[in-house]
């Protein structure tokens, strides 16, 4: 088994709630002169980024992946928290002049938020060379370039063609940003797309691309369907759709999509079959929906397992459970 590169943001979230109405603090004819403090109840700091959620996913299953991105030197807990959970975090770019990048949000009993995002270090992940990583960590079996500094994922997408890794695209959150040239170029040549349903049709509108024209250009597209399951398609064959694992006590959706990727390229790195693959990370994105936090699950192989063949039967379970860490 190769290498597995899962390029991507690396950022924490900030969440306050505020015991009140935003709107009884509003004048609405003095809005131009706005400059409102709120006593906030609660501060939950919480891990994120596409990347490291990721990385979390793939190392509870036993794989060691390696984190690409960039942080600021406050990265320090965090590095520790996913070393211990199986993450190589020894190429992360550390940045000496800029905070790991942060989402700050603050949300009122009507559930109407402030926020705001701070890319910080994540503008520096342009500055990442694969080849370097690669020399150190091995040869790639993927590497997946998810939602980054726009310019970092160009980079990382170009250097996977020219050095002939084979690479995943996963833009995700820079879908709804980036123009259609670039979407172009991150997907060209994709062993594997991932999407949800939504950014499916959001491809298609921007880089003016039927679904049949993506099928040219990446050799599966993996379509996550919420509730509703999964859809994976390739080029002159059947699409498989598989149902959502089962038994799902919905809780917190952020990070469900990640979680799902991570099951997905861990089964792939085992070799089972893309249906096994897609069966693994519905599991997998169950346990994230269930928790409040992308990266607060945990479950035994044993567990897991049960889940598996609760969900698909004991086939799934069966070729699953060599591969699994007890």
């Amino acid at each position: 088994m190769g290498s597995l590169l899962i390029a991507g943001s690396i950022a924490t979230d900030h969440l306050m709630t505020f015991k009140g109405k935003f709107s009884d603090s509003l004048v609405v004819e003095q809005l131009d002169k706005l400059s409102v403090s709120f006593l906030v109840d609660d501060l939950e700091i919480r891990r994120g980024g596409v990347a490291p959620n990721m990385c979390f996913g793939l190392g509870r299953l036993g794989l060691r992946p390696v984190l690409v991105g960039a942080a600021g030197e406050d990265f320090a807990d965090y590095r520790s928290w996913l070393e211990r959970h199986g993450v190589d975090c020894d190429h992360v770019r550390i940045s000496d002049a800029k905070h790991t990048a942060r989402f700050v949000c603050t949300t009122d009993e009507t559930h109407a938020q402030f926020a705001s995002f701070y890319p910080g270090a994540m503008a520096e992940a342009r500055l990442i060379e694969l080849g370097p990583i690669v020399a150190s960590v091995g040869e790639p079996d993927y590497v997946l370039v998810g939602a980054d500094d726009p310019d970092g994922m160009l980079r990382h997408t170009e250097e996977c063609r020219q050095r002939g890794y084979r690479f995943i695209a996963d833009p995700s959150q820079q879908l709804a940003f980036g123009s259609g040239e670039l979407i172009r170029q991150l997907i060209d040549g994709a062993t594997v797309l991932f999407s949800n349903e939504y950014e499916s049709h959001m491809i298609e509108q921007k880089t003016g691309w039927s679904a049949e024209d993506i099928l040219d250009r990446v050799g599966t597209q993996v379509t996550t369907l919420g509730a509703e399951g999964v859809r994976i398609t390739r080029k002159g064959e059947a699409p498989i759709v598989l149902p959502a694992a089962q038994g799902v006590v919905a809780v917190e959706p952020t990070g469900v999509g990640d979680a799902f990727r991570a099951g997905f390229l861990a089964a792939t790195a085992w070799g089972v079959s893309l249906e096994r693959a897609a069966q693994v990370g519905c599991v997998l994105a169950a346990y994230v929906v269930e928790t409040v936090g992308t990266q607060e699950y945990s479950f035994t192989g044993a567990e897991f397992l049960a889940r598996l063949e609760g969900s698909y039967g004991a086939d799934a379970s069966a070729d699953v459970a060599k591969h699994l860490p007890s």
